[in-house]
């Protein structure tokens, strides 16, 4: 490094003649002044000092400033930067090459720029966040060593791990560049213009702008979308019912110019295959499901394919594979009723009948002395103590209130609790005697789903039959689901017997889903809301706004009326399904949560006596595929009803082993969960050359194809070399300089004493 030191002034025509008249004006005084002294001496050097400091102060009117320069006495840098990431794999149509890496290859190495060896160093890097930590670099200064090591870096398929987190930082190296290399001529980019990590590449070409550094830019890739079929997503449930028909949605999501026929196929551990056709719609997502009914209990995995088509760009994004666990089923519903009407007794036939339901009934019986009984389902009274309602999974609330020794506040005040901190489901079915009503002023109010109408307390009964309609919602609703297919569910729900009565419905609450409305009657907020849901908490609410799903037995007898009951009561009743224990349950949200989403885990956690755990030193331990260890303390979210919450953010894809634990019981809870894996670095998306061009032109650069290299040699040839690195030290306001000019009016006062002027 050579250093060279000067000194700069910044003189202004006013500064200038300011000066020039002070210290004229002074030294003519001052010549006065000694000549009536008969020149003494005393007075000389008094004079002399006042000329000195006006002199230096002077000087400081120009702003002088101490410049320091260091040139480096070696030759400058040139880096070449090139893309390593996935999506350099990508191949294009209106490419001559294999790849888009393969493209670039040329760039790669050393013989191209072995013309710049005279001129200045060649640097040549690949950049990836999986090489980041390795840091390899090829200079060309030795040209044999140079080229062996550009042509193992230029191998885009080394170091490359499937690591989900891989991705492209397009603004680090650029500036990694300009901080190791300090003679640092220009710097040759080459990429697709695909960055998905780091800060915008904009903000480090105006820092390279800043300190004269051009960018000469290689975009490659084609930026329009590639043809190609992907398989989206495959949504399968945490666990299914032995017996049970599940359904398992999923999406393809297509870049063909033209529909085309594809085979779904699902395919299970044990060999079991199904096969779906479904219609891909071109240029848009195809959103489809698959039916499974699963028989053998135990942990198994799901793999979905779709058939590969013509023209596509890439097949190894037809595939999605996904576990769940195949139980055997027992809920435990609780009806609560005032007297048994027709609604009652179908609904309590269609969950005692229900192989996977333990189904209990109260009858209040408002008016006599004591609650109605009979066979084995029916309770004599509303469960004594939160551990015994904690049992049950979903709580149906009948035509009953809180008068005639009904309901109690407390008793509402446990079923909210149970819904909002227990993950249970409840469901309003109210009645032409209208005694919800007296709800609304309860815990319960906030649950209910619809804003009631009080003018109308008893509802509203017609001689002829109503009917539902369902809305959007409702069509895609597994709630709503009678038949296999849209088509026929909406056949299905247009032919079912009507009803006579509907409840006092003025509109649905904020923050719900109307899945059903009346056919006809409507008001001024739209049609009427009479199947609605919601969540609350943890839990689901369903509000059933007529008495007359009893009817749908019609002709058909069970089919419709069993079917849709047993949906609703297993969708309640879905969370608190999804891992339980002898004293713990434990489900998360979402369901099934992907990388860097962050999750939020809740338990519920018991006593050996099956009370909730008021207070509890709960932890949840999560160990990643990779074997890293993460534990989080859940804190307590309801003493009352022993509900904890934590939450986490996975940083990995695959399964995950939690681990649920409580020091007060010594109670343990495994299970397991699967993140799902969100590529940054996809290979067949579109390349953005707008992103290198702009990256250019900040710099004042060029944007050039590969096979114009030879023009970028020539200009980095001709370019100057870097400016050098200067460093200015004001001596106007420096403290030493402050310092000395106090120092000297300190002197000429002392002086001045001295002397007897003053």
């Amino acid at each position: 490094m050579i250093q060279t030191n000067s000194i700069s002034f910044a003189w202004t025509p006013a500064t200038a003649t300011i000066a020039v008249f002070a210290v004229v004006a002074t030294a003519v005084l001052g010549f006065i002044a000694c000549r009536r002294s008969r020149w003494r001496g005393a007075t000389v050097a008094l004079e002399g000092l006042r000329l000195t400091m006006v002199s230096i102060a002077a000087l400081l009117l120009g702003g002088p400033e101490w410049v320091e320069q260091y040139r480096p006495d070696e030759k400058p840098v040139v880096a070449v930067l090139w893309d390593e990431s996935a999506s350099m794999q990508t191949r294009d149509a209106s490419l001559n090459a294999e790849s888009r890496g393969d493209a670039i290859a040329p760039l790669t190495e050393a013989s191209t720029w072995r013309s710049l060896q005279d001129r200045a160093d060649v640097v040549i890097e690949p950049f990836a966040e999986t090489q980041a930590a390795s840091g390899s670099a090829v200079k060309v200064n030795t040209i044999s060593s140079a080229e062996d090591g550009a042509a193992s870096g230029g191998d885009v398929g080394d170091g490359q791990t499937g690591d989900d987190e891989a991705g492209t930082d397009l603004a680090s190296p650029l500036i990694d560049a300009a901080k190791k290399h300090d003679n640092l001529l220009g710097v040759v980019l080459a990429s697709d213009g695909d960055w998905n990590q780091g800060s915008a590449p904009v903000q480090a070409a105006t820092r390279l702008r800043s300190l004269g550094i051009p960018v000469f830019a290689f975009p490659v890739g084609s930026d329009t979308r590639l043809p190609d079929v992907e398989l989206l997503s495959f949504d399968v449930p945490t666990f299914a019912i032995a017996g049970k028909r599940v359904r398992i949605p999923f999406s393809i999501e297509s870049s063909l110019p033209r529909d085309h026929q594809a085979t779904v196929t699902m395919k299970t551990n044990e060999g079991e295959t199904i096969e779906k056709d479904v219609r891909v719609q071109a240029m848009g997502r195809t959103n489809s499901s698959i039916d499974w009914q699963p028989e053998s209990l135990g942990e198994t995995s799901l793999t979905l394919q779709v058939s590969p088509t013509t023209g596509e760009v890439r097949d190894d994004n037809n595939e999605l594979t996904a576990p769940i666990s195949i139980r055997e089923e027992k809920l435990r519903v609780l009806v609560v009723e005032s007297v048994p009407r027709w609604e009652y007794r179908y609904l309590r036939n269609a969950l005692s009948r229900d192989p996977g339901v333990d189904v209990s009934c109260l009858l209040f019986h408002p008016g006599l002395d004591k609650h109605g009984g009979g066979n084995a389902d029916y309770i004599s009274e509303f469960p004594a103590t939160k551990a015994e309602l904690s049992e049950y999974d979903v709580v149906f609330i009948g035509d009953v209130g809180i008068d005639d020794g009904q309901l109690t506040i407390e008793q509402c005040e446990w079923l909210r609790g149970l819904v909002g901190q227990q993950a249970s489901g409840i469901v309003f079915m109210p009645g032409w005697q209208g005694r919800e009503f007296s709800l609304l002023d309860t815990p319960l109010g906030e649950l209910i789903p619809v804003v009631m109408d009080d003018a109308q307390p008893r509802g509203w009964g017609s001689r002829t039959a109503q009917h539902f309609e369902l809305t959007e919602l409702g069509r895609r609703s597994l709630l709503t689901k009678l038949a296999d297919t849209a088509d026929e569910n909406l056949e299905v729900w247009g032919n079912l017997p009507g009803f006579q009565w509907y409840a006092p419905v003025v509109r649905a609450k904020p923050g719900t889903e109307t899945l059903c409305v009346h056919q006809e009657t409507s008001n001024q907020f739209g049609r009427l809301p009479l199947l609605v849901t919601r969540t609350f908490g943890g839990g689901k609410v369903l509000f059933m706004g007529t008495d007359g799903a009893w009817r749908w037995r019609k002709g058909v007898e069970d089919l419709y009326h069993y079917r849709f009951w047993g949906q609703v009561v297993r969708w309640m009743a879905y969370r608190r399904s999804m891992t339980s224990g002898e004293n713990m349950y434990l489900y998360q949200s979402p369901e099934r949560p992907r990388v860097r989403q962050t999750v939020t885990v809740n338990a519920n956690v018991m006593e050996s006596n099956g009370e909730p755990l008021s207070k509890g030193d709960v932890t949840l331990r999560i160990v990643s595929p990779a074997g890293q260890i993460e534990t989080i303390s859940m804190g307590s979210v309801g003493e009352e009803w022993g509900a904890f919450s934590g939450r986490f953010t996975p940083q990995e894809h695959g399964m995950h082993e939690l681990t649920l634990f409580c020091k007060e019981t010594g109670d343990t809870l495994q299970t397991k969960l699967l993140i799902q894996g969100t590529s940054r670095e996809q290979i067949g998306k579109p390349a953005r050359p707008e992103v290198l061009e702009e990256i250019a032109r900040v710099t004042r650069g060029q944007i050039l194809t590969v096979d114009r290299v030879e023009d970028v040699v020539q200009w980095l040839a001709a370019m100057p070399d870097p400016p050098p690195s200067v460093r200015r030290v004001a001596l106007w306001s420096h403290p030493v300089v402050v310092g000395l000019f106090v120092a000297l009016l300190a002197l000429f006062w002392i002086a001045r004493k001295g002397v007897g002027l003053i």
